[in-house]
Parts: C-alpha cells; sequence; structure tokens
C-alpha cells in the first residue's frame, strides 16, 4: 500500500499544473499586447510634457476692461487654430478683422495651440483686439493618431501621397483636420459660446461688414454659413463618400427631411467632391455638439481614414452638413469679402462693393470653374 502511495504522488508531482500553465499563458498574451500597443502607438513626449505645463499654458483668458457688464447680442466667439510662430500673419488678419468689423462689436476670441503660447504671442493678441482674448492649449488626445490606425499603413499612405496633393505627406496636417472635424468645439473654453466664426492666419477681410453676422444667424435660425466652396482632392477622400452612405443607413434617424444631398451627389450616385472651404466659416456650436453630428464624427474617426488617407475638416464638415440640416439652415454670406489665397469672395453688386469694397469682384470664386457655389443657390 505504501509504495502505491508513492507511486501515486510521484505522478501527482510529474503531471503539470494546468492553472500555472494556464496563469502563464495569459501574462504572455497580456506582455505580447502590451508590446504591440507600445509599438504602434508609442507614448509621445507630449503626453509627458502636458505633466509639466502651467495652469496659464493650460488656458488663460485676459480679460479688458471696457468690456465688464458688456451684453452681447450673441453668445458667440472667434475661434483660432494658431502657432506662434504665425503671429505676424495673424496680427495683419486680426487688425482687419477688427477694422471691419469688430472694434463696433468687441466679440471675444478663443486662440488655441497645439504647443502653450508665448508671452509675446499672447501681448500682441491682447493689444490688436478689442474683445477679451482667451488662450487655451490643445489636449493631446485631441491632437493625435488614435491607438486604432495602422501606423504603419498610416506612414505608407503619406509617403505615396507626399508629392500629390498639398500636404498629403504631413502627418500634423492630419491631426488639425481630425481636431477641427470632431474637437475644436469641445474645449472647455468654447463651454460659454452658441456661434463661432472660424478664423486663420494670413486671411483678409476685404469689405466692411456693417452688420453682424452672428446675429443675423440666430435671428434668422441659420446653423452653418459660408462664403466659398471648391471640389476636393479625390485621392484625399477616396472612401470618405462610402463611409458617409454607411453611416446613412446606420442612422437614418438623423438624416434631415429638407437635406442638401444632391449638392453633394454627382448623377451616378458619388459623390461630386463639392465642400464649403472650411477656412470660413460661422456656425452654430449646438449644431456641432448635437448627438447626429458627434455620431457621424465618431463613426468617421473609427473608419481612420483621417490619417489612412488625407480627410479634410471641409468636407467633412459640408458632408455633415448636407445630410444633417435643412437647406433653410445654411447660409451663403455672399456680402462679406473675404480671401484665403488663392481663393477670394468678393460681392458682385456694384453698389455694396464701390460702397463697402477694395476687392475686385471679377475675381471671386464664383466665377471659377471649381466652384459648387451656382450649385448651390440652384438648389
Amino acid at each position: 500500500m505504501q509504495k502505491h502511495a508513492d507511486r501515486s504522488q510521484a505522478r501527482r508531482r510529474q503531471q503539470p499544473n494546468h492553472q500555472c500553465i494556464l496563469g502563464s499563458v495569459v501574462i504572455l498574451l497580456a506582455a505580447i499586447a502590451a508590446l504591440v500597443l507600445f509599438i504602434t502607438n508609442p507614448p509621445p513626449i507630449e503626453r509627458a510634457r502636458m505633466l509639466t505645463y502651467s495652469p496659464s499654458q493650460i488656458h488663460e483668458s485676459r480679460l479688458k476692461h471696457a468690456n465688464t457688464g458688456r451684453v452681447y447680442p450673441v453668445r458667440a466667439a472667434f475661434v483660432i487654430l494658431v502657432r506662434n510662430s504665425e503671429l505676424h500673419d495673424l496680427r495683419a488678419t486680426v487688425r482687419q478683422l477688427e477694422d471691419q468689423f469688430n472694434k463696433r462689436h468687441h466679440y471675444p476670441y478663443v486662440f488655441l495651440n497645439n504647443e502653450p503660447f508665448t508671452e509675446e504671442f499672447k501681448q500682441a493678441m491682447e493689444w490688436a483686439t478689442t474683445g477679451d482674448c482667451h488662450f487655451g492649449l490643445v489636449p493631446y488626445e485631441h491632437w493625435s493618431m488614435p491607438p486604432w490606425v495602422d501606423r504603419g499603413r498610416a506612414r505608407r499612405a503619406m509617403s505615396m501621397m507626399a508629392d500629390k496633393v498639398p500636404y498629403g505627406g504631413s502627418e500634423s496636417y492630419r491631426k488639425m483636420c481630425r481636431f477641427e472635424s470632431g474637437f475644436f468645439f469641445r474645449h472647455p473654453l468654447l463651454d460659454d459660446f452658441d456661434y463661432y466664426w472660424r478664423v486663420e492666419p494670413g486671411v483678409e477681410f476685404t469689405c466692411a461688414i456693417p452688420y453682424d453676422p452672428f446675429k443675423y444667424m440666430a435671428d434668422h435660425n441659420k446653423l452653418y454659413a459660408f462664403t466659398i466652396s471648391l471640389i476636393e482632392f479625390p485621392i484625399t477622400v477616396r472612401t470618405l463618400w462610402q463611409t458617409t452612405t454607411a453611416f446613412r443607413a446606420t442612422y437614418p434617424g438623423y438624416i434631415a427631411p429638407n437635406n442638401t444631398l444632391d449638392w453633394v451627389t454627382a448623377p451616378g450616385g458619388s459623390y461630386n467632391l463639392c465642400h464649403f472651404w472650411s477656412n470660413f466659416e460661422i456656425a452654430s456650436l449646438h449644431f456641432f455638439r448635437s448627438p447626429a453630428y458627434t455620431a457621424y464624427f465618431d463613426y468617421l474617426d473609427r473608419a481612420g481614414g483621417f490619417f489612412l488617407e488625407r480627410w479634410g475638416d471641409a468636407p467633412v464638415h459640408s458632408l455633415a452638413v448636407s445630410m444633417l440640416l435643412n437647406k433653410e439652415q445654411v447660409h451663403y454670406f455672399d456680402n462679406i469679402g473675404y480671401l484665403h489665397r488663392p481663393f477670394q469672395n468678393c460681392p458682385t453688386d456694384p453698389d455694396y462693393n464701390d460702397m463697402h469694397c477694395f476687392c475686385n469682384p471679377n475675381r471671386s470664386a464664383i466665377f471659377n470653374p471649381d466652384s459648387c457655389t451656382n450649385a448651390w443657390l440652384a438648389l
């Protein structure tokens, strides 16, 4: 009996411990997964640097005494994504915007940057503006390649596109497009505003604006407005239309009954590449914050096209507006003179142009064969 017991114990010692093996496998798989995540989405230096920023580098408001107690007809602001190196271009733009419009209205400015603003930049904007100035840092997660995007595939796409379209090889440009498509309106500095006017460094405002576009938007229930529309580069949006079509099939309840999808649809049912040039847009922040728009952006973001192709915020905004808003909620500001080289919008009404503008109406983008504005007006 003792010999039998000894043999049984020996066999048990020789048999593998299945719990130990399973635990080892789990640990090994977790290690492999962590290694893959590290390789495909390495923690960049920006994530660590965020911990070293002071509160004033993350966001700072510089308020003007003259605006204390001022009541604005609309809770609105100019929103400007800008680098410190673009200070002089932006200062010229802001001075012109003040002269043509804001010195009579004093709307505030929100400046956003993926790097902390310098004191030189902040002081220059304080001096150039009549509105209060708010300076904010873009969070890392809003200015990055999300972990579900295949970085190797994205790098190959950028390399292939580098010499074919503007910014084709730029990762930073793609981060900007993703930010302007789905995150700018989530920045806490915009929480107190209902409308925004996008401004970019180096643009010109070539006409005096004798009325308040923000108030016009609010009074007439307009949720999106533009000045220029153009044709997109096909290579940058190869799968954007089919992804949008899939979204429409998944969320039919979000599609507006009097939508303008005809404006962006070619005769055969494909995307005709028309889009509003979003470097100028005045829009409702409630629209961008809506469940419909955020669901659309999230759907696109998961598809990865911002990095695997080069989906721009202009076609993304335009397709969203075309399917999620009714036509009467969209406005063309034909009387705002706006120049973003090489294209411009210049009022064609002779009396208005003579009285308020210094642009040549014959050079307005509406006469360009790549413009989609006449097709919009014909809807």
